[in-house]
């Protein structure tokens, strides 16, 4: 598991006392408010860009997308650096996806915050299961639909607008130092995000780093991101045969690959549902008040269906491993016919509890499998894919000015959630700055729908994350260098 360092408090930046973070506040609220339109404007000219960084998809859609960030970015007219670079994927050359990467430089002992969002999307999917067209920015009541629309790119616009309001308060000279990623591979699995992080290390340096890719409680209340779960992906392919048989001729004497890898994959889950794979492990933490009706509600659970596992549900969502099978390959209904299957390959998508090491979750999903396999069928993994889970220190002083600008902002406190999805680039952040504080911030609420079709964003929520943002980077320029052994309160 990464962390962020032990104690990030001791960090000697303190705030500065004379300024008026109230009236500020209020400015800003003015300056976010004058320009929405605008923003919203540019928004969904990001949506309209189709930027589907997967293999199957067309690049100069995610170039393209960099482009328009990049001229967005450069239209603020803050930064020393505005540019576009990608960094290679391993040893081969392969480049990643394009990103857009600027900084402008502190002065006068003021810290420096690195600004991280993502320009790609998921894929659409079937058009058939949306209401609009994914890629057609379309307003309905108060949430904007498509692809992207808040997962991520309202992400990207929350960093655009927050600095163009600060720039718009308190002017564009600052010396609060800021850098800015916007990622162009994130959905795609961040391949060449720890060799860019090394090779432009010296761009992205940051005593804090707001990562604005996660969700809020609900739309009027507000969540800083403290505990997100790791994950573990692969392919599992069950062989039984050398060939595919009749099934008449051989059924009933001769196991298929199919009746193989269901028994096999039911052993993964106990009676309740939960987990039932030792070396997976749990953690413990507080969770807010969550009930049955919510996550019905939320996920969808179509009734006389019961959720599974133990324990409190948020529980369950944040500090619990789960396994689903995500994909499968085998003939389709239509095309099957009286055979017995030799082989047939499965996606497992697993996610694992703060606390632990992904490579020790793979080794007991690995040791699970081989252990259960079924009339001794030919178990193998390949195609995989690992992220660690991350937990925050919630100790330092730029956790405590983020949540002091989210009450400013939304007008009630923020709650500490954990996510049951991963960040795995997280743990890589951690890695390459580990004196930085990470706060994980976002855009989204519980009917964002991100990764699904009917995507959203809600306005109002879009409007508030905003002006968190803008009056955290207000608090920022606020503090300044103590001298040995000051505070940092």
């Amino acid at each position: 598991m990464s962390e962020t360092r032990p104690d990030p408090s001791t960090v000697p930046y303190a705030s500065d006392p004379s300024v008026d973070q109230h009236d500020t506040v209020e400015r800003l609220r003015a300056a976010v408010e004058a320009g929405f339109p605008e923003t919203v404007a540019d928004l969904t000219d990001l949506v309209r860009i189709p930027s589907v960084s997967w293999a199957a998809f067309d690049p100069e859609h995610v170039a393209r997308s960099a482009e328009a960030v990049a001229e967005l970015v450069r239209g603020l007219g803050v930064f020393d650096v505005v540019d576009i670079r990608r960094a290679s994927i391993g040893s081969d050359g392969e480049l990643g996806q394009p990103a857009v990467v600027a900084r402008r430089e502190s002065r006068n002992g003021r810290p420096t915050v690195l600004l991280y969002a993502h320009h790609d999307v998921q894929p659409p999917g079937d058009d058939a299961d949306w209401d609009s067209a994914p890629f057609e920015p379309t307003l309905r009541g108060d949430r904007l639909y498509g692809r992207g629309a808040a997962d991520d790119k309202a992400g990207v616009m929350a960093h655009v607008a927050a600095v163009r309001a600060l720039v718009d308060v308190l002017g564009d000279d600052l010396d609060l130092g800021i850098a800015l990623f916007i990622e162009g591979e994130e959905e795609f699995g961040s391949r060449s995000f720890a060799n860019f992080l090394r090779e432009q290390r010296d761009l992205l340096e940051a005593d804090a780093i707001v990562v604005a890719d996660s969700n809020n409680w609900d739309v009027h209340t507000p969540a800083l991101t403290v505990a997100l779960r790791g994950n573990v992906t692969f392919r599992l392919t069950v062989s039984t045969l050398e060939h595919a048989s009749h099934s008449g001729m051989f059924g009933g004497a001769v196991p298929d690959a199919m009746l193989a890898a269901i028994r096999l994959l039911a052993t993964l889950h106990d009676e309740d549902g939960a987990v039932a794979v030792d070396g997976l492990t749990s953690t413990d933490l507080d969770t807010p008040p969550y009930d049955e009706e919510q996550l019905r509600s939320e996920a969808g659970l179509i009734d006389g269906v019961s959720p599974i596992g133990r324990g409190s549900i948020l529980s369950r969502i944040w500090a619990q491993p789960s396994i689903t099978v995500t994909g499968i390959d085998a003939p389709s209904v239509a095309n099957a016919s009286n055979t017995l299957i030799p082989r047939v390959s499965v996606r497992v998508s697993a996610r694992v509890a703060p606390g632990q090491d992904a490579a020790a979750a793979l080794q007991a999903l690995r040791a699970h499998l081989l252990a259960h396999a079924p009339f001794g069928a030919r178990i193998e993994l390949d195609d995989i894919d690992t992220g660690q889970p991350f937990l925050v220190d919630t100790s330092g002083w730029a956790v405590a000015d983020a949540k002091r600008a989210m009450a400013d902002a939304w007008g009630s406190e923020p709650v500490d959630i954990g996510v049951g999805g991963s960040i795995p680039f997280i743990a890589e952040l951690v890695e390459e700055f580990p004196s930085a504080q990470i706060l994980v911030t976002g855009v989204e609420d519980p009917d964002s729908r991100a990764h699904s079709p009917n995507e959203s964003l809600h306005l109002g929520v879009f409007r508030r994350a905003i002006l968190a943002e803008a009056a955290l980077l207000a608090r920022l320029q606020a503090r300044t260098r103590a001298p040995q052994g000051g505070s940092g309160a």
